[in-house]
Order: structure tokens, then sequence, then C-alpha cells
């Protein structure tokens, strides 16, 4: 191999030279300029603005609402994945996992993080030369002089060199954006999961209040033949058997509206599971309750659980890196650009040494006057920025509400529970008695059929609170960040 790049003839032997071709070997002009200066260049930037430093909330040392719950140190070791095993139901288990499939939210907010993922590929490119090449074929002609032919092929490079440190600010945004989209992605999951969980649990207690109903209507059956029975043998009023099938349509009528309530709710679980509802049902099963005491550790953990708290954070890191990327821009930039190439009137010795060519440039640009337009970026970015802290705080503060509310609602509700026992109790007890009393003649139908209506009220109050005291526990798991 020659050194103006004419090659002679294949050379031969196991120490022959590998072949370079002349384009390459021109554009490695550049490449080598700039690894020249890199480390230079590196050793005397700075990324410019303040560093990150989180900024503190007040967390308090135990939950108000908190009672006998209360547990001397973070369970660090409580499962954090599938909290909704926690409840025992493998059919809440099932769809579950569908939601994890096959849920159009739940693939929207994966997209999202894809995007951020891409960003941060995108922002971290910007640390690096970019390489171009381009070909050129062209005839001119000028008076009578002939026809004119030109060819040409170039690699050309340009790299805005970081000295001042604004694009790794900006790919410090990116990766705290990704990371603040990652986090939605698993508060997104948990909000999804748990609205599945509370429709799922009215939905079985829709079940136990149809069933309520319909033993309610075989009482009121068995009442109404007491009444029919009692006049036909002249010892009670035609009122007491208009009475005892009003109140028997009363019921029938709503445990069919209860089917609306139900179907609803059955949809809404498909939807959540990614299904069309015309594809879906869930059959009534005999529904065992099972309510779990949720210990809530310490309030210092939550902020590590709580997906929607880190996203939070992980956006006032991005407002504070962007902050140092508008501080950067207010200084010049310095890039270098360099390209190489062959040009000539003909394409068969295009690319020989006496058509080479090529440049190398560094150049400095800065803006002398903008009448403040810079300034008023970095205000904007510090605004930004005191912007998201401000809503990193709100976070923290609704996610302890959040603890707080549940913890109150579950100690009351299983305080309200056992009242209601003794309620539901008393009022069945109450009814045998009534029913007895008009047999024997001693009270009117009225009488049964006040009776009758307290008790189902109370019944329905008592289905009614453990649904209440589910969808608590529920509520509480999710604003723990799904940990139990």
């Amino acid at each position: 191999m020659q050194r103006n790049g004419a090659h002679t003839g294949p050379s031969k032997g196991p120490g022959a030279l590998i072949r370079v071709h002349p384009l390459l070997s021109v554009s490695s002009v550049f490449l080598r300029f700039a690894a020249s200066m890199v480390p230079a260049m590196l050793l005397s930037s700075c990324a410019i603005g303040p560093g990150y430093e989180k900024p503190q909330v007040e967390t308090p040392a135990a939950y108000k609402e908190a009672g006998d719950w209360i547990v001397a140190k973070p369970a660090d070791n409580a499962p954090k994945g599938k909290w909704w095993e926690v409840f025992g139901d493998p059919v809440l288990g099932s769809l579950m996992e569908q939601v994890s499939v096959s849920n159009q939210e739940l693939r929207g907010a994966e997209a999202r993080y894809r995007s951020a993922t891409a960003s941060v590929a995108g922002a971290r490119a910007g640390l690096f030369p970019t390489l171009g090449a381009g070909a050129n074929a062209g005839r001119s002609r000028r008076g009578e002089t002939g026809t004119t032919r030109s060819y040409g092929a170039t690699l050309n490079a340009s790299w805005e060199v970081d000295l001042w440190g604004r694009i790794r600010r900006l790919v410090e945004a990116s990766r705290a954006g990704e990371q603040a989209s990652a986090a939605d992605l698993e508060s997104a999951r948990l909000s999804l999961q748990a609205e599945l969980a509370t429709n799922y649990f009215q939905l079985r207690v829709a079940d136990v209040q149809r069933d309520l109903l319909d033993d309610t209507v075989k009482a009121f059956d068995t009442s109404l033949t007491i009444a029919r029975n009692r006049y036909n043998a002249g010892v009670a009023a035609k009122v007491d058997v208009v009475q005892a099938e009003s109140q028997l349509k009363s019921i029938q009528a709503q445990a069919i509206d209860l089917q609306v309530t139900r179907a609803a709710l059955e949809h809404a679980i498909a939807v959540l599971a990614g299904k069309p509802p015309a594809a879906f049902s869930l059959e009534p099963v005999k529904f065992q309750a099972r309510l779990p005491q949720v210990p809530p550790g310490l309030p210092s953990t939550l902020l590590e659980r709580r997906p929607d708290v880190a996203a939070a954070e992980r956006r006032m890191a991005a407002a504070n890196a962007r902050i140092g990327a508008a501080q950067a821009a207010v200084f010049p930039a310095l890039s270098l650009s360099g390209s190489g190439g062959f040009a000539g009137s003909s394409l068969s010795n295009l690319f020989t040494a006496p058509n080479r060519a090529w440049s190398l440039g560094v150049g400095l640009a800065g803006t002398l006057i903008d009448f403040g337009a810079r300034k008023a970026d970095v205000d904007i970015s510090r605004a930004a920025y005191d912007e998201a802290v401000a809503s990193y705080r709100q976070a923290v503060l609704q996610a302890f509400q959040e603890v707080e509310d549940n913890l109150a609602g579950l100690r009351w509700l299983a305080e309200e529970g056992e009242v209601q026992a003794d309620a539901a109790r008393l009022a069945r007890e109450s009814v045998t008695l009534t029913v007895n009393q008009y047999k024997a003649g001693t009270v009117g139908y009225l009488n049964v059929a006040q009776v009758q209506a307290t008790q189902l009220s109370e019944d329905r109050s008592t289905v009614q609170l453990l649904g209440r005291r589910l969808a608590a526990t529920v509520a509480l798991i999710r604003a723990l960040g799904g940990a139990y």
C-alpha cells in the first residue's frame, strides 16, 4: 500500500497490512483532534447550577389514629407485591393478574415510561459528536467552454463541548424524569389494583344483600300465608292481607333493583381486567369475608413505600437540574467541527490523494444582548423548582392524611360493627316474639310489619358495614403504598 492511497496490488502473506479507505483516513483527522481536546476540556469544565438536596418534610413519630397497631420498628420484610393475597380470595387474585396484563390504562403508563427511557438516551447522545456523510454529482456549462462534471464525497462531524455542564444537567433532568415515570407506572398499577379490589368486594356485598333479600322474601311470604289463613278463619281483617302482600312486593322490587348495582360493578371489573363487559361475568358465590389487620408501620417508611411520593420527589430533582441547564445557557457555547472528503471531475479517480480535502474548526458563540430572555429562563426554572417542592410536600401531607383517614375509619367501623351486630340480633328476636303474638291474636299485623322492616334494615346495615370495612382496608393498603 502506498502513502498516497493508490493501491499497487493485493498484499500477500501473514504480515500484510489492512487497507484503509482514504475517505475514512481523512475523517479520522477530526476524531484524533477531538480526542486530544476532550480530556483537557472535560477536566476544565464544570456543571453549573445548584446541587440537589431533598427538602426536609415534617414526619410525625407515630400515626395519630393507629392505636394498638403501632409497631416498634418498620416492617421491612413485609410483603410489598401481591398485597391482595391477605384477603384470601382466589377469584380476586386471578382478576388482579389480568389487570397487570390487559388493562389499557396500565399499558398507556408503560408506554409513557418507555418514552421517558428513550428521552434519557436522547439527552445523553448530546454528550458525543455527531457524524454525517454525503455524496454529490453534477454537471454545469458556461458559455462555449463545454460541459463540466463534478463529483464529491464527504464526511463531516460536529461536537458541542459541554464546557458548562448544560447537556449534563439535561441528562440529569431526563434521568430523574425517567425515574418519576417509573414511579407513576407503579402508582397507576397500585391505583387500578385498589379500584378493582374495591369494586370486587362491593359486588360480593351486593350478592350477600341479594341472599338476604331472598331470605326476607321467604319470611314475608310466610307472613302473608299466616295473614290469609287468619282472614279466612275470620279472626283477622282484610287489611292484614293487603299489608302483608304490599310488604312482600316491596322486598321483591328491592331485590330486582339490587341487580342494577351488581351489573354496573361487574362491567367496571371487566374493563379494569381489559375485557369487554359482554365477554365477562362473575357468578354469585358464597362469600366468606376476611378482614385482615393491616399494621401501618412507622410514618417514616411511608415516604419510601408510596410511589406517588417518589414520583413527586423525582420531578423535584428534575426541576433542580433544569435550573443548571438554564444557567449554563447564559455562557458561550464551544463547538468543534470538521469535514473531510474528496472532490473531483472524474468519478474513476475520485478517491485519490490529489482530490482529498479536509477542514477543522473551533467555534465559540454566545449572546451579547437578549434583553433579559436568558435570565427569564433561569427565573422560570427556579419557579418550576419551587412549584415541584410544594407539590412534593403536598404529596407527603396527602399521604399522611390518607393513612390517618383509613386508620380512623377502620377503628370506628370495627366498634360500629359490634354495636350493629347486637342491633341485628335484637331485631331478629323482636320479630320472633311479635309473630308469635300475632298468631295468638294479641297484636295486629301492623306490629309484625314494623318489626320485620326493622330486622331487614338492621341486617342490611350489617352487610353494608362489612362492605365499608373491606373498602377501608383496601384504601389503607393503597395509602401505605401497597404494603401490609
